[in-house]
């Protein structure tokens, strides 16, 4: 295993539970980047004053017979609020996931609330494995982002697991110029370069508007970085791992996102042990404060939690997630609890 970097800030430690989060404004912020996890005055916090979540149901509902299930499991969601960023939209929320084994395909699916169900588009899969130039085993892990200088959905995702790859749609289920924009050959001695969410964030001195945060594979399971001034092309990567897993106890860390709150920047992601923790990075990606396990399983989710995806309605917080082990994860809701 390779040494931690000794320029960064790494402090291994647990702080004590951070309460008092400011209020989250009330309506729509799911589609705002997907950074804000606010969690409300009356809802139980955990490490970095992130909410406890609960359990609330299965996401997504599949008709007799699905648009595409290939291997009935899905990974990586990403829900995104839509109805007040394009006109006629099928419904307030586009959730978009995928299945992880070969041929994969990157689907969507709709709700009028978070809490859900969500039924699947019938136009399944946005994307599939066959890419300008090129076939690929398999497409996975979607995120998406908007990017309201050119009006359009941005949507990342991995095929291979060495390459990850942008494509662009007007109105969120049609998406086109399927563009490589990371590989292993970018990052130094990794093996992999995978499962990235993009966001915008802005990082001292890098004339930047959007980052990414990226699995890499390089003596275990790391998360690393990227920026980009428009999110689409001129992205850099850094060398150094963002967040390490030797300080979790654990070996392999992945599906990482970012989360605001308390006037600083957080990554939350999942452990080899099944368990999702919180690490404290800085609003300029030079800190790494190990804060601890935020989400533990439940019997339901077969010993792993892993890929948050975050969404706040009404005041709400909630959390998307896959459960189970892989090639037979499935897609969850939880719901914050309220403090006593």
């Amino acid at each position: 295993m390779e040494n931690l970097d000794p320029n960064r800030q790494l402090k291994v430690r647990r702080r004590s539970v951070l309460r008092g989060a400011a209020a989250a404004a009330a309506g729509i912020t799911a589609g705002a980047g997907g950074i804000l996890a606010g969690a409300g005055p009356a809802q139980a916090a955990g490490p970095g004053g992130m909410p406890t979540y609960r359990y609330l149901r299965d996401a997504i509902v599949l008709p007799a017979v699905p648009a595409h299930n290939p291997t009935k499991e899905f990974i990586f969601p990403c829900i995104r609020g839509v109805s007040d960023k394009i006109s006629g939209a099928r419904a307030r929320y586009y959730l978009y996931y995928a299945p992880h084994e070969n041929p994969g395909g990157i689907c969507v699916a709709f709700a009028d609330s978070l809490e859900g169900p969500f039924t699947e588009y019938e136009g399944n899969p946005l994307i599939d494995r066959h890419l300008p130039g090129t076939t690929v085993s398999h497409v996975s892990s979607p995120h998406i982002t908007w990017d309201a200088a050119t009006r359009q959905f941005f949507c990342y995702f991995h095929g291979e697991n060495t390459v990850t790859r942008v494509a662009r749609s007007a109105d969120g289920l049609h998406f086109t110029d399927e563009t490589p924009i990371l590989s292993t050959r970018l990052v130094p001695g990794t093996s992999e370069t995978s499962y990235a969410r993009v966001f915008e964030h802005t990082l001292p001195g890098r004339g930047n508007r959007y980052v990414m945060v990226f699995m890499g594979v390089r003596g275990g399971r790391r998360i690393f970085y990227g920026w980009s001034p428009n999110g689409w092309d001129g992205w850099q990567f850094s060398s150094a791992p963002l967040v390490n897993p030797e300080p979790d106890g654990v070996t392999d860390i992945a599906g990482p996102t970012l989360v605001k709150r308390n006037g600083t920047t957080y990554v939350a992601y999942n452990g080899n042990d099944g368990r999702m923790r919180i690490t404290e990075v800085g609003n300029a990606f030079d800190k790494e404060n190990h804060l601890g396990v935020f989400h533990t399983p439940i019997a339901s989710d077969n010993g792993r939690v892993a890929a948050p995806s975050f969404g706040t309605d009404n005041g709400i917080d909630y959390m998307f997630y896959e459960a189970g082990s892989r090639l037979k994860a499935r897609i969850c809701i939880a719901r914050a609890v309220p403090s006593a």
